[in-house]
């Protein structure tokens, strides 16, 4: 069962926890992470690339000139594929990439980027983060004294207005909640920092 320093806001070690082996002790299967990512970019794709065929661009309606005795190859439309400004052959039309992942897939691509942070000592535990006000300044100290460096997740237990404005005009700081968890996110950060609350509700949901 993995043990982990509790820090303050202030940097200051208050007490410490011991993490579920279930979540943050699993041996990381890079197989699965790297399929449930390749799934979650797909998912994100709009898919709204469009050509138009021979059939919908404009013109073309008689053919340009007669079948034989021009000594030039016969042709049948002035929009057909060949021609310039002419409709596009296999072009690509509006289309859904999503697809789906087993939901236990899901579940263990996540808890081994969790497990990874924790063998890689970049998951840092807060007992709480809460500011008073909406200020970037004290964001950026928190974040200093915690000693984090670098592209940062923090993953807050419920929507926290003050938390997330104060943080959002930081490069390479990003704040989520729980419930919005997901596999880019975790791999797109290198450092991670979770409030007690936020590894509780993950130990709840992932166990």
């Amino acid at each position: 069962m993995p043990k982990v320093d509790v820090l303050d806001i202030k940097g200051k070690k208050v007490s410490d926890i011991k993490l579920s082996d279930d979540i943050f002790g699993i041996k990381p299967n890079e197989g699965i992470v790297h399929s449930v990512l390749v799934n979650y970019l797909a998912n994100q794709r709009q898919g709204t690339q469009s050509t138009k065929t021979r059939a919908e661009v404009r013109g073309g309606g008689r053919k340009p000139w007669r079948q034989k005795g021009t000594g030039r190859a016969r042709q049948g439309s002035i929009r057909a594929p060949q021609w310039i400004k002419g409709g596009i052959a296999l072009g690509p039309k509006p289309r859904s990439y999503r697809y789906r992942v087993n939901k236990k897939e899901r579940r263990l691509a996540i808890r081994s980027v969790l497990s990874s942070k924790v063998l890689e000592k970049e998951l840092t535990v807060v007992d709480k983060l809460e500011l008073k006000e909406i200020k970037t300044k004290t964001m950026v100290k928190a974040l200093s004294d915690l000693k984090v460096e670098g592209k940062t997740l923090i993953i807050v237990p419920e929507k926290n207005q003050n938390v997330l404005m104060s943080a959002r005009n930081i490069e390479g700081v990003k704040v989520i909640t729980a419930n919005t968890i997901n596999i880019f996110d975790l791999l797109n950060y290198t450092n991670l920092i979770l409030p007690v609350d936020t590894v509780k509700k993950l130990e709840e949901v992932y166990a």
